[in-house]
């Protein structure tokens, strides 16, 4: 009788029983019983056919949402509204976008500007976004990148190698078997982390939070290398692994370039999370460490959930599609020269090709239309909601004498610059106005750059000058403001292994921080820039 009541079971229904009556995954992964290892590869299948199913369920909710993207938004916003966790005031009982704009003005949600006025925004969200559209962009994600790289979801394919994880969910019981191959990896020790993937030579794909985690990840396994071969070959009780750490100490013999492949030669992807000030770091992973691999972000994210979804891992640089669910998303256009008070926001399905916007965000919690400071691109669309690539940060611009040099212009220098340093690569980097560490002394304000490098040790005067001459070439302003004697030529500094990774560190322990990290290429609080200054070595 029993069986015949699971015959008529739905499928999805009876796969979801079956994984529940298998044994505890922790018995499954016992080596020793055969038995048990069988059942563990079938409860991954299973596992595995369930991710497809809720995926493939996903995406046609996905579908439906942005065919009709006018009135998916609506709900969003009712459901905001419904849901919020302050007084409605005059917005009680209404659902009108009109209304909803008119009473609830834009307001900036760069940390700068929140600790000045004192305003309560957006809160800072945990380790991992929740919320339906991070459920949905991690079993999209996974389904993408499954399809772009089919080995990748096989037991024992990935391994995170940082405390957080790139997905911005964690799974749900039933796929929570699969932790072992998208793992997300709790509270764990990056040290540990690190070495428990050095003994997975099979790896398919390496995750991590954040580009910027990864590259302390591989900085961190140059500098205590050793240190790391000792420990696999002395390795678990009855399970030496002394051939992996000559393995371990021949790779690093061999350089920085193509380490991960060396390590891992069964390795296609890396999997990070894509945030603010990211760039730079995957640009220096892909030459150096990476190099050969291919890059994928499931989402982008900020302070306020997850606001767009990747859906072509196959391409080379983020695009995202902006969905028309909660948190209720608004674009700002960004207008040259325009006034600020001019500007009113439009809704997805308004969106124009080629146009930059501003990433508006309105959720429950906070219930304010938070400008987060992200600007983006329109470069196509999907259905009637638009994809987008990230292009730069409003908050991240260097202004002494109004010239107002944006994050992406004054990137685009350096990079020029760093170009003419014979054998340098660019790792990271961060400035500021001189007025933050006092440092003008009677001359011309100028800007501070703090830069850390692989493969030049110390910067000639020759070298830093390049830089004043780069930013002159992207910044007809700044060169006549140079050329007037306005502002001073910008000032170059080299820094030690690690000032980074402590800048970073810094910054987490700040209360207001955001997730995910956002890494700031301008600094506006003195006590950072000073733990800059105190590592500079040229």
């Amino acid at each position: 009788m029993l069986l015949l009541l699971l015959l008529l079971l739905p499928l999805p229904l009876l796969l979801l029983l079956l994984l529940l009556l298998l044994p505890p995954l922790a018995l499954l992964r016992q080596p020793q019983d055969a038995s048990l290892s069988w059942l563990a590869g079938l409860q991954h299948r299973m596992a595995g056919g369930a991710l497809s199913w809720a995926a493939a369920w996903q995406q046609r909710r996905l579908e439906q949402s942005t065919l009709h993207a006018g009135q998916s938004q609506q709900q969003a916003l009712t459901w905001c509204l419904r849901e919020a966790q302050r007084p409605l005031g005059p917005l009680q009982g209404t659902t009108d976008t009109s209304t909803f704009r008119n009473h609830l003005p834009l307001i900036k949600a760069s940390q700068a500007q929140e600790e000045e006025s004192g305003g309560q925004l957006l809160p800072p969200m945990s380790t991992q976004c929740y919320g339906e559209a991070s459920l949905q962009a991690t079993l999209l994600g996974l389904a993408a990148l499954s399809k772009a790289f089919p080995e990748v979801l096989t037991p024992g394919g990935i391994a995170c190698v940082t405390p957080t994880s790139p997905w911005p969910r964690p799974l749900p019981w039933p796929w929570r078997i699969l932790d072992k191959v998208v793992s997300t990896s709790g509270a764990k020790h990056p040290g540990a982390l690190l070495l428990e993937a050095l003994r997975s030579p099979g790896l398919r794909a390496l995750e991590a939070g954040t580009a910027t985690e990864l590259l302390d990840v591989f900085s961190g396994l140059e500098a205590n290398g050793e240190e790391l071969a000792e420990a696999m070959a002395a390795g678990n009780p009855g399970s030496p692994l002394p051939s992996r750490a000559a393995e371990l100490r021949e790779a690093l013999d061999l350089g920085p370039r193509g380490l991960a492949l060396r390590l891992w030669p069964k390795l296609q992807v890396v999997v990070t999370l894509d945030a603010g000030g990211q760039t730079e770091a995957v640009a220096a992973l892909e030459a150096l460490w990476c190099h050969g691999l291919a890059f994928f972000s499931p989402a982008y994210a900020a302070s306020g959930g997850v606001v767009g979804l990747n859906l072509w891992p196959e391409q080379a640089h983020g695009r995202y599609l902006l969905p028309p669910g909660a948190p209720f998303i608004e674009l700002l256009p960004v207008k040259e020269g325009a006034q600020e008070e001019a500007a009113s926001t439009v809704l997805l399905a308004e969106a124009q090709k080629g146009e930059e916007y501003e990433l508006v965000l309105t959720n429950h919690a906070g219930l304010a239309r938070c400008r987060l400071g992200d600007v983006v691109q329109v470069v196509g669309a999907y259905n009637q909601c638009p994809v987008v690539r990230f292009v730069r940060r409003l908050g991240q611009a260097l202004n002494v004498r109004g010239e107002d040099i944006q994050e992406d212009v004054f990137a685009e220098a350096l990079g020029r610059a760093v170009g003419q340093w014979p054998g340098a690569k660019l790792l990271d980097h961060s400035c500021m106005e001189s007025s933050i560490l006092d440092s003008s002394q009677g001359s011309a304000p100028h800007y501070e750059v703090f830069v850390a490098l692989r493969g030049l040790r110390n910067l000639s005067e020759e070298n830093r000058d390049k830089l004043d001459h780069c930013l002159q070439e992207v910044s007809p302003h700044y060169k006549s403001l140079r050329f007037r004697g306005s502002v001073g030529p910008a000032r170059v500094h080299l820094v030690g292994r690690g000032a980074f990774r402590e800048l970073r560190a810094a910054l987490a322990a700040c209360p207001s921080s955001r997730f995910p990290p956002e890494m700031p290429r301008v600094l506006r609080h003195r006590h950072l820039a000073e733990g800059l200054q105190r590592r500079v070595l040229s």
